[in-house]
C-alpha cells in the first residue's frame, strides 16, 4: 500500500461530524475512526448528577461552558484527532461566552470528566486521563462506579482517589460530595 493510499483513507474532523449526523458515534484518533458503544443507564445517571451540580454553580456566575458527550474536542490537525469526553468545562477565559460554536470545540477544556463504563477498563480510563493532561487540560476526574470513587488528575501533579465522604472541587467555591455523584 502506498502512502498516498493510506492518506486518502484518513478521516477528517469534518467527516466525523457528518457521520455523527448519520448516527455514528465515535472519536477520531490521528485520522482513524474509533467507534464507541452506548454506555448504559448508570453511566448517564452519573454524568447527569455531576453535570447538574456543576451547571448550577457555573451558569449563574457566568464562569464558562459545560458540555456533555457527543460534543467533541478537536485536539490535532492533519491527521485530525477529535476526542469526546463524557463532560467538559471550558472557562470563559478559554472559550468566551456568547460565541457560537457549531462544530467541535477547538480549545482544550479546563476540566474533563470521564466515567468508567462497562466496556472501558480502569487502565483505559487512566490512559485517557493522561492523554487529556497532555493536551493542557488542567483537571481530569475519572469516575469509577464499581469502586464508588473518583480519581483526580491535575496537570503537573500525581493522581489521587476520593470516595464517599470526600469532597470534589474544581472551581473556586464549588464543592460536591463524592457520594452524591452516585445517588440515583
Amino acid at each position: 500500500m502506498t502512502a498516498e493510499t493510506t492518506d486518502t483513507k484518513r478521516m477528517t474532523a469534518g467527516d466525523l461530524l457528518r457521520l455523527r449526523g448519520a448516527g455514528v458515534r465515535g472519536e477520531l484518533i490521528r485520522g482513524a475512526l474509533c467507534e464507541t458503544m452506548p454506555t448504559g443507564q448508570e453511566h448517564v445517571e452519573i454524568v447527569m448528577n455531576l453535570g447538574a451540580s456543576l451547571k448550577k454553580f457555573i451558569k449563574p456566575r457566568k464562569l464558562g461552558r459545560l458540555t456533555g458527550s457527543d460534543s467533541g474536542v478537536w485536539l490535532e490537525r492533519d491527521p485530525d484527532t477529535v476526542r469526546d469526553p463524557d463532560m467538559a468545562f471550558f472557562s470563559a477565559e478559554r472559550m468566551p461566552l456568547g460565541v457560537r460554536v457549531t462544530g467541535y470545540a477547538e480549545v482544550a477544556p479546563d476540566l474533563v470528566v470521564e466515567v468508567v463504563s462497562p466496556n472501558t477498563s480502569a487502565r483505559e480510563a487512566h490512559d485517557k486521563a493522561l492523554m487529556w493532561l497532555s493536551y493542557r487540560v488542567r483537571l481530569v476526574w475519572v469516575v469509577n462506579p464499581d469502586e464508588q470513587a473518583v480519581d483526580v488528575y491535575r496537570h503537573g501533579r500525581g493522581a489521587f482517589t476520593l470516595t464517599d465522604g470526600d469532597t470534589l472541587n474544581a472551581l473556586p467555591g464549588f464543592t460536591c460530595d463524592v457520594g452524591s455523584v452516585f445517588d440515583d
